[in-house]
């Protein structure tokens, strides 16, 4: 059975948390002392139901201000594949906390409330997907119980987004209507709106196909352990222990490694008392070679048919997480992977308006600013861009001041390969 990721992203009373609850409220994935906390709630709907946003908003200002700050993960499953939800924020102030939350994830909900329509926090929310490189997007239009269950108001939604959607480049946009008050669409069929002949948001979530956006070519193994035991019984053992992060390894492929370039042939792959003839992405396993070679931690083991690119300079999208602006003065730290390098912030190629989708020139990113930005890096990095490998197309920026992750990148281009 396998996993699904997807986060929900929305404009303030869009209705986010509602519909996450009513999931889990309509699947049974609530367990019994989540039940009887929400029954004895003083929070209430205006016809008195029960108000299922109770069970994602986990911070106490959240309860008290009916809103999402953080990012709150709730797992449940079906009979048919389980499933990881992230409900992101969606007010422009905790941009960073939506991109933290979207970041891992396959699939983006994205909710536009009946009755408004498209508004900027759509278009933020959309861009923002699109620069994640989201392949799969469900626009539930929410409240269609204000709106006595409208086709015309749906429909007009729906072909305001699909000019936006072209805009961004969305390949794949499906439209629910639904009402996470009233349980329309979210995890069965209404009865309500019988001219929408469409699944219902359950069904899709339950079918779709997340397999092709895995590229099995791409194959990045970022070494972080090294195992040498040393002991009589184990005198010759040398293995190299970590996560795949793309793509798939089999005994007997010819790998490189890198940054070195050397090459060699995967003579047995091991995750923990078993022996495996093949690995996949998102196995942590230890990958024995034929030969013996230099290899250290930060290290990246590839597939000898598809190598990444290897640069010290790269032009890279950039999401600024904190209070104090992007210093380009100062030497930041750049984590790919299991690699540590040093890096500075050689210019800033432009800032985008999140709100009107426009790039402008800017001197300075601060919180929660998006753009792009060429970097050069101490270290050379064998990376991929973002578009083609998600994993190995990103990074993170600390601070070594304070030694606090500060920034999300994008590789976007490698300037001198």
């Amino acid at each position: 059975m396998n996993i699904l990721k997807f986060f929900t992203a929305g404009s303030v009373d869009d209705g986010k948390s509602t519909l996450i609850g009513r999931m889990l409220y309509d699947t049974g994935s609530i367990l019994a002392d989540q039940l009887e906390a929400l029954q004895s709630s003083n929070r209430k709907n205006d016809d008195g139901t029960i108000d299922l946003a109770i069970l994602t908003d986990g911070l106490r200002a959240e309860r008290e201000q009916g809103i999402t700050i953080d990012v709150a993960y709730k797992y449940f499953q079906t009979k048919k594949r389980k499933f990881i939800i992230a409900d992101t924020p969606g007010h422009i102030q905790y941009t960073r906390n939506m991109v933290t939350g979207a970041s891992t994830a396959d699939l983006a909900i994205i909710l536009i409330d009946a009755r408004n329509g498209v508004v900027e926090q759509t278009i933020r929310h959309s861009y923002l997907a699109s620069l994640l490189g989201i392949k799969h997007i469900i626009v539930c239009v929410n409240k269609m119980d204000m709106v006595d269950y409208s086709e015309t108001v749906f429909d007009a939604i729906v072909q305001k987004y699909k000019a936006l959607a072209h805009q961004l480049n969305l390949q794949e946009v499906i439209y629910i209507p639904v009402s996470a008050l009233k349980g329309d669409n979210v995890v069965d069929k209404s009865e309500r709106m019988i001219w929408y002949t469409g699944d219902s948001l359950l069904h899709y979530l339950e079918n779709v196909d997340i397999t092709v956006d895995q590229d099995i070519e791409q194959a990045r193994f970022p070494v972080q352990w090294v195992i040498r035991p040393q002991t009589d019984d184990l005198h010759d053992y040398r293995g190299y222990a970590g996560k795949i992060a793309s793509g798939t390894f089999k005994v007997n492929d010819e790998i490189t490694v890198l940054p070195s370039g050397q090459k060699s042939v995967i003579s047995k792959i091991e995750q923990f008392d078993k022996v495996l003839e093949e690995a996949f992405a998102g196995q942590s396993v230890t990958i024995h070679l034929k030969d013996d070679i230099d290899i250290s931690r930060g290290d990246v083991i590839v597939n000898s048919r598809n190598l990444p690119y290897q640069s010290q300079t790269v032009e890279a999208d950039l999401c600024w997480m904190d209070t104090r602006p992007l210093d380009q003065s100062i030497t930041y730290f750049i984590q790919h992977n299991s690699k540590l390098s040093r890096c500075k912030i050689q210019e800033i190629v432009y800032n985008v308006d999140v709100n009107t989708l426009e790039k402008h020139s800017a001197d300075v990113f601060k919180l929660n600013d998006i753009g792009r930005v060429r970097l050069k890096t101490a270290d050379i990095l064998p990376f991929d861009l973002y578009e083609d490998n998600r994993t190995n197309g990103a990074a993170i920026l600390i601070d070594g001041r304070s030694n606090l992750t500060v920034g999300a990148l994008m590789f976007r281009t490698a300037l001198d390969f």
